[in-house]
């Protein structure tokens, strides 16, 4: 991407209590994505350029056009710490997983997705390593595009690892861990890029909760190793999946408890939709928790009063400065005009309450 000329302000102030986000993803616009196609083939592991709906020669320039769209919905809505809204990828998973080394480009590898059934992924024939940056040119785009604070997503090391058909390692903690390797070079080079906020994603530590007690937690501090120190917050996002393919979302978190020790500052989870028992965030310990209040199920906007009441509710288990506020999880599967709605309530219902602390 060609990056817009830098902001005209460089402050990036945060509330220090009850900031605002969103997990990742914005909607992206029908005039760039067949969106019906993309729904249907459920979260690409694996390439899928047949979704996009513009000529090759045009495409970087169609996706620069509508991030800047997606920052200025976040900017307009009032949410304090934005993205890029993952305009430019088919899902959070397979533009970073699919450009490693060591993944096969011929041969197309099958994996069991979280509801048993079998999906498309990446094959792994050799050693995993990046052999360059992924996510660092649309990261300077966004930091080049506004003057907010700004956060970029990774897909995290575990998720990766359950994720891939292995032919290489033949041992899913050593997979794991060159992904984690992988990561790390990755996120220190969004950090020094000017990155405020790096997250790893990891969904699939709550669909395969035994392998995550294993050694979820070390491979999730192997790719966070020395991204703090740089100065950047770091969060760890986990959730039960997209609303539009997992309506049943109320079996609660199987791994949360050993995340209260793992490296990430911060960690994100969904509540709205699942109606979350929010005592079970005293098992983050002195984690910030990322709240997810918008119901991403629901196809309409909540009200400010809404979201305020979810965020009170949080603060009987988590004090103020140590509680953000986003959606349960990324919202590019909602149409641009509720998912800014949603948004909207969220920073309104953010600044109710911080009124009242």
């Amino acid at each position: 991407m060609t990056s817009p000329a830098p902001a005209a302000s460089t402050a990036r102030s945060v509330p220090s209590r009850l900031a605002t986000t969103v997990v990742g993803s914005y909607p992206q616009p029908s005039w760039l994505v067949d969106r019906a196609l993309l729904t249907r083939k459920g979260v690409p592991r694996v390439r899928a350029d047949d979704v996009w709906r513009i000529a090759p020669e045009d495409l970087a320039e169609a996706q620069e056009a509508a991030t800047l769209v997606a920052i200025a919905d976040q900017v307009r809505a009032g949410i304090d710490i934005v993205t890029d809204g993952e305009i430019g990828r088919e899902s959070y998973f397979n533009h970073f997983a699919t450009a490693l080394g060591g993944v096969d480009r011929e041969r197309i590898g099958e994996g069991v997705n979280r509801n048993g059934g079998i999906s498309l992924v990446p094959l792994v024939s050799g050693p995993v390593r990046r052999s360059e940056p992924v996510e660092l040119e649309p990261a300077r785009f966004l930091r080049a595009a506004t003057d907010r604070a700004v956060k970029v997503t990774v897909p995290g090391p575990f998720t990766l690892s359950q994720l891939a058909q292995d032919e290489h390692y033949r041992d899913q903690r050593n997979l794991a861990l060159a992904y984690a390797a992988a990561v790390n070079e990755e996120l220190l080079d969004l950090v020094d890029a000017g990155i405020d906020v790096v997250q790893i994603d990891e969904p699939y530590m709550q669909a395969n909760p035994e392998a995550a007690r294993s050694f979820a937690v070390e491979v999730i501090d192997a790719a966070l190793a020395g991204v703090a120190e740089r100065g950047a917050t770091t969060v760890l996002h986990t959730c039960y999946g997209y609303a539009v393919y997992v309506q049943n979302k109320t079996g609660g978190y199987p791994f949360l408890e050993p995340l209260a020790d793992c490296a990430a500052q911060q960690v994100s989870v969904e509540a709205a939709q699942p109606g979350l028992d929010l005592s079970v965030l005293r098992q983050l310990g002195d984690k910030t928790v990322v709240l997810g209040v918008l119901d991403l199920g629901r196809d309409d906007a909540e009200s400010a009063a809404e979201v305020a009441a979810r965020a009170r509710a949080a603060l009987e288990h988590v004090p103020a400065e140590r509680l953000v506020l986003a959606p349960d999880c990324g919202m590019k599967f909602l149409s641009r005009s509720v998912a800014f709605a949603k948004l909207c309530a969220l920073a309104e219902g953010a600044a109710l309450v911080r009124a009242e602390l």
